[in-house]
């Protein structure tokens, strides 16, 4: 061999093994770009949303127009109506604030599941997403390529474990999704002659009549990638992770949208605002007509992105991190506030029903400590912090303002409750598990409106049934119980000392169990979560986690 050549080879080794060394790096850095490659964005493409009628039609017509908007990953602490907003008690979200004040706070709020596609599934069908085997969130083959990479390299005491077949065979990510034979809140609506809209977030499937227009939305505007900015945009400021689910955002990050489902191209400006501006346009051209507008706005969901003006709001503040997580809250109540604006602007505010909530609690790789407080948890575990949620309704023409209802709802009462109010019917051939709840709003009752309530994500599983959480991570055989009318905060484990609700709970559950379907697509990975710690933190002995099963 000559010199030359043992050198070409020697480089060759070399490149293979600083490749191999640092792949997540290299993908984190080339697949943004191979995915412009091979999924173009086009310059921005202005919407079409449907017209509807110049004047009323039926001035008799005293159905209710519906807005249901939905933030992603927003912790308890976010909202200052709360506990003082996000986290270090100095941010203020006066416009979600004013929704309970000119309506009713629901300050026992669940989100259905602790991420996000199973939470919507339950908001759509107003069912247990567990019942149609919707079990698990659907993430992008190249994300769980990052996540085992990065698990392969890990070397803390608690690791992620992922079983590669199961990974290696799972159904294409367009694939994943709610079955097109569930019903929708939009498709009872839209049979009931209101305009259906979608704006955002879907993450429901986009194959074989599972996308927004094939299951019930006249027309959508969907998220198309996961940036809220381009990265290096001069208006944009950026907070970034060393944590596997930080990078596999950033590594599949395109700054897109699509319209019932055409191209994809670049919305105009801030996501969140490009957002509010589209809805605005919605409401503006149905003004005189019964219409749904779903706003799913993807604030404030990870890669964290700030307008640099909205970040500049925050400078008494500590922490990059916090500052910019808290200009993207600030964006996200201007929308609220714009929204509100228009519809009195247009004088149908009265007669408008919105409902805000998220679609699970705070995240753990954002590190933040208290977006979540005063509960202990994460997004991804059933510790109240993954579940307990803002959830506000405002109805002026029907609801008193400043009411506080103390018991327990949940995502899929949303269904329900939208659907007494459009004085539509509910399907007849399947179970609903949400009910109504404007009877015990407007009657000031003090009954539950649920008696029992389930979580499940495979090896991980949660019961609320009356003042009792019983928690499970099967994976590790640890078990909480906790009487949530004492120990709100869930401190005291009481799984030793209470032998005859632990027999009676653990029965519920296997009752529960029994009625479910099996997932649709099976978990290939189990996620440790650390209950009282962020990503990053030191592991002791002492601290407790749960196995999440995705």
């Amino acid at each position: 061999m000559t010199k030359s050549l043992s050198l070409f080879v020697l480089a060759l080794l070399v490149s293979a093994f600083l490749i191999w060394e640092y792949k997540v790096n290299l993908i984190v850095w080339a697949l943004p770009k191979v995915m412009n490659v091979v999924n173009p964005i086009q310059e921005n493409i202005p919407t079409t949303w449907s017209m509807g009628p110049k004047e009323a039609l039926d001035r008799d017509d005293a159905r209710p127009n519906i807005i249901l908007i939905l933030a992603d990953d927003m912790g308890y602490n976010d909202v200052s109506l709360h506990n003082g907003g996000a986290g270090d008690g100095t941010l203020l979200t006066p416009h979600i604030d004013s929704l309970a004040t000119s309506g009713v706070w629901f300050a026992e709020g669940y989100a259905a599941n602790a991420t996000c596609a199973p939470s919507r599934a339950a908001i759509m069908t107003g069912r247990y997403p567990t019942r149609f085997g919707f079990e698990f969130t659907p993430v992008p083959d190249y994300g769980r390529l990052v996540v085992q990479w990065l698990a392969e390299e890990d070397d803390d005491i608690l690791k992620t474990k992922i079983d590669k077949t199961i990974a290696n065979n799972l159904p294409d990510f367009m694939d994943q999704g709610m079955p097109s034979d569930q019903i929708t809140i939009a498709e009872i609506l839209k049979d009931a002659g209101y305009y259906t809209a979608h704006i955002g977030k879907w993450h429901l499937g986009h194959s074989n009549g599972m996308s927004p227009n094939d299951q019930g939305f006249d027309d959508s505007l969907s998220l198309g990638g996961s940036y809220y900015l381009p990265e290096n945009d001069p208006n944009v400021v950026n907070a970034k992770f060393d944590t596997s689910i930080d990078k596999m955002i950033w590594a599949s990050g395109q700054y897109a949208a699509q319209f019932n489902g055409g191209d994809y191209f670049a919305p105009d400006k801030y996501v969140t605002d490009y957002y509010t501006d589209e809805a605005l346009k919605v409401i503006e051209n149905n003004q005189h007509r019964p219409f749904f507008l779903y706003l799913s706005h993807w604030a404030i969901h990870n890669p964290l992105q700030a307008l640099r003006s909205d970040v500049k709001e925050m400078n008494h503040m500590r922490g990059h991190n916090l500052k910019v997580y808290s200009g993207m809250i600030r964006a996200l109540d201007r929308s609220v506030g714009k929204i509100v604006e228009k519809l009195k602007d247009l004088d149908i505010y009265g007669k408008t029903l919105i409902i805000f909530t998220s679609d699970n609690g705070g995240a753990n790789y954002i590190e933040l400590d208290d977006i979540n407080k005063p509960f202990r948890g994460w997004k991804i575990s059933f510790f109240e912090g993954g579940i307990r949620v803002p959830f506000i309704a405002s109805w002026p023409d029907e609801i008193d303002s400043g009411l506080k209802f103390n018991q327990p709802v949940h995502h899929f009462d949303i269904f329900s409750t939208i659907a007494a109010a459009s004085r539509t019917s509910l399907p007849a051939d399947r179970k609903i598990d949400g009910v109504n709840l404007l009877p015990f709003i407007k009657s000031g009752k003090t009954e539950k409106p649920h008696k029992t309530l389930f979580w499940r994500s495979g090896n991980h599983q949660a019961v609320l049934h009356e003042d009792w959480k019983y928690i499970t991570s099967k994976q590790e055989n640890s078990k909480w119980l906790f009487n949530t009318n004492l120990d709100p905060h869930e401190k005291d484990n009481l799984i030793e000392s209470h032998p005859v609700e632990l027999k009676l709970i653990e029965n519920l559950l296997g009752k529960f169990n029994s009625e479910q379907k099996d997932p649709l697509f099976p978990s290939s990975t189990q996620i440790p979560i650390l209950i009282d710690k962020y990503d990053g933190q030191i592991i002791e002995e002492k601290d407790e986690y749960i196995y999440w099963s995705n």
